[in-house]
């Protein structure tokens, strides 16, 4: 609810004798907020959901009429299961399961740029990433399983990206210690490690590339930014150049986007901080982080989103209509629309630090399976097209609209 004051209140002020607090009175809290006008959020419209029970689902890969999630930990089926679903209408349909041998559980599903590669990862020993060539989308053949010494501990996360035309697959490695593994896979059937490092205090829990550049999630020693190619430093893949480094309010830097403006700014990286939860879906914490990199080797943070008893998990941006999307654990899915100049607001919309509040600057466009009913426990969220995708670990994968987000975003520019 945006505040204004009456005239009554006002003159409380004037009472006061204090110009700086008669205009501190008047001063409407959104009234410098770098551009953005608020709009009252909407419920996103759910469409369908595709349900599991015997296992809890993960994360979430979606390529044309096809999605994918992965299982983990034991429910009482362990999570070594790859669930493909036809999302073709309104609601999800389980098409088939393919079981990784030898997994434990399961945690990352990454479908390739080309749409052609599907790669997971692999807990606990050995860790390890499988690859899968999606020719028949709904009939996966594995093509290889890369392991080595350095992901013995076990492949929590894996991440996908190109660099000067190659195909890289960054492996978050378990402690201990945790570590950074990186394998060529532009031939997914003979996959070459190129690069491990140990790095994060106690995790590095996930990464991001884009534009030759590699951000890496080190939990309490915060966000790293690499060189791999295009930073101007000589780094590459087998020999990453560190740029700089940040460490975030609260610290459990957990997962990251590095945020790319129709407008051509590269200005912002969202960060995910994950908390202190409970697997039922009863309680979660963990804020985003909104840090500014316009000068890349002096990284600030400059605003946040909180949400009061529940924390982020993963995210995804739609970046044309300028809208993350982040996946809340207890809380369901939050849209933030994260357009203009983040790090403005007024006095009363900033924490004592300094940092914007995103939610007292009503940057909150919609929300979906917010209510506890039923109860939920979002793990990730993607897109395609106008639909949005959320793995439930309690009860599987729910598909939803974001047309009307994506129109109203047209409509404001």
């Amino acid at each position: 609810m945006q505040i204004r004051f009456t005239r009554i209140e006002s003159l409380g002020c004037v009472l006061g004798s204090i110009l700086a607090l008669s205009l501190a009175c008047d001063k409407d809290p959104l009234a410098n907020n770098g551009g953005f006008t608020p709009r009252e959020p909407i419920t996103i419209p759910v469409l369908g959901h595709g349900t599991i029970v015997n296992r809890f689902a993960a994360e979430v890969a979606v390529s044309g009429t096809w999605a994918y999630t992965t299982t983990w930990s034991a429910r009482p089926a362990p999570g070594n299961a790859i669930m493909i679903w036809n999302v073709a209408g309104d609601t999800p349909v389980l098409a088939d399961t393919v079981i990784v041998a030898g997994a434990n559980t399961l945690g990352d599903v990454q479908i390739s740029d080309d749409g052609r590669l599907l790669v997971v990862a692999t807990e606990y020993r050995p860790g390890s990433i499988v690859m899968f060539d999606r020719t028949t989308p709904d009939r996966l053949v594995q093509l290889s399983r890369f392991e080595s010494a350095n992901t013995a501990a076990g492949v929590h996360t894996v991440k996908l990206g190109r660099v000067s035309g190659r195909l890289y697959a960054f492996l978050c490695i378990d402690p201990s210690p945790a570590r950074l593994v990186i394998v060529d896979i532009t031939d997914p059937a003979n996959p070459v490690e190129v690069f491990q490092r140990a790095m994060g205090a106690p995790y590095v829990h996930d990464v991001f590339v884009r534009d030759g550049l590699l951000f890496t999630a080190l939990w309490d020693e915060g966000m790293a930014i690499w060189d791999i190619g295009g930073g101007g430093r000589g780094g590459t893949p087998a020999n990453p150049a560190l740029i700089s480094n940040i460490l975030t309010v609260n610290g459990n830097v957990h997962n990251l986007w590095w945020f790319h403006n129709p407008n051509g700014e590269k200005k912002y990286v969202f960060v995910g901080e994950e908390g202190a939860g409970s697997v039922s879906g009863g309680a979660s914490s963990g804020d985003i982080h909104v840090v500014d990199i316009s000068d890349i080797m002096v990284p600030r943070e400059v605003a946040f989103y909180t949400v009061a008893g529940a924390g982020t998990h993963n995210f995804v941006m739609d970046e044309a209509a300028g809208i993350l999307y982040a996946a809340y654990y207890n809380a369901g899915v939050r849209a933030l629309d994260v357009t203009g100049d983040l790090s403005r607001c007024e006095t009363n919309a900033r924490a004592t630090d300094g940092r914007c509040n995103m939610g007292l600057v009503r940057r909150e466009a919609g929300f979906a399976l917010t209510d506890g009913n039923p109860r939920v426990s979002i793990w990730g969220v993607a897109i395609n097209g106008n639909s949005l995708y959320a793995s439930d670990m309690l009860s599987g994968i729910y598909k939803l609209s974001i047309a009307s987000l994506r129109t109203q975003a047209g409509a404001r520019r």
